[in-house]
């Protein structure tokens, strides 16, 4: 049903030309103060694409997204410590 994305944080030295990074993949944020752009790419495509994208002359560096990777679920084996500090 949905295809299996990946996130790639491209360092850029123009925002201007960052626009066409629309046909590379989905571009979801654009910082104009730091210079990246965040895209999402196809999972089984994401290393010719992060091969293309490098080769543009306004890229300084592509980085992958470690993001999904990432644990957010969280479970709560911490023992209660409040009978500690009750008086």
């Amino acid at each position: 049903m949905f295809t299996e994305r990946a996130g790639l944080i491209v360092w850029v030295s123009d925002l201007k030309p960052a626009r066409n990074l629309e046909r590379y993949g989905t571009v979801y944020y654009m910082s104009k103060k730091l210079h990246y752009v965040v895209m999402y790419v196809h999972k089984e495509q994401l290393e010719d694409t992060m091969r293309n994208i490098q080769g543009l002359p306004y890229v300084k560096k592509v980085e992958r997204s470690y993001r999904s990777e990432i644990k957010t679920e969280y479970d709560r084996n911490v023992p209660d410590k409040t009978r500690f500090y009750t008086y």
